[in-house]
C-alpha cells in the first residue's frame, strides 16, 4: 500500500513539473486518499491495530509496591 502512496506522489511531482496541472492535482488527491486509507487500515487492523506496547494495562488493579522512604 505504501508503494501506491509513493507512486501517486511521484506521479504528482512529475505531472506538476512536466505535464498538465490538473493531472498533478488529481495524483496529489489520490496520494492523500491512499495515505488516509493506509492510516485507517493500520489503526483498525485486527492483527496489530490499536496496540500500544508502551502502555501496560494488564498490571492495572494490582497493588503498587511500597516506596522506600
Amino acid at each position: 500500500m505504501m508503494v501506491v502512496v509513493f507512486a501517486s506522489m511521484l506521479l504528482a511531482f512529475v505531472f506538476g513539473w512536466f505535464g498538465p496541472r490538473w493531472m498533478a492535482i488529481t495524483m496529489l488527491a489520490a496520494c492523500l486518499i491512499a495515505s488516509l486509507g493506509l492510516f485507517l487500515f493500520e489503526v483498525y487492523s485486527p492483527e496489530y491495530g490499536f496496540r500500544m506496547p508502551w502502555i501496560q494495562t494488564e498490571l492495572e488493579g494490582q497493588p503498587m509496591p511500597a516506596q522506600g522512604s
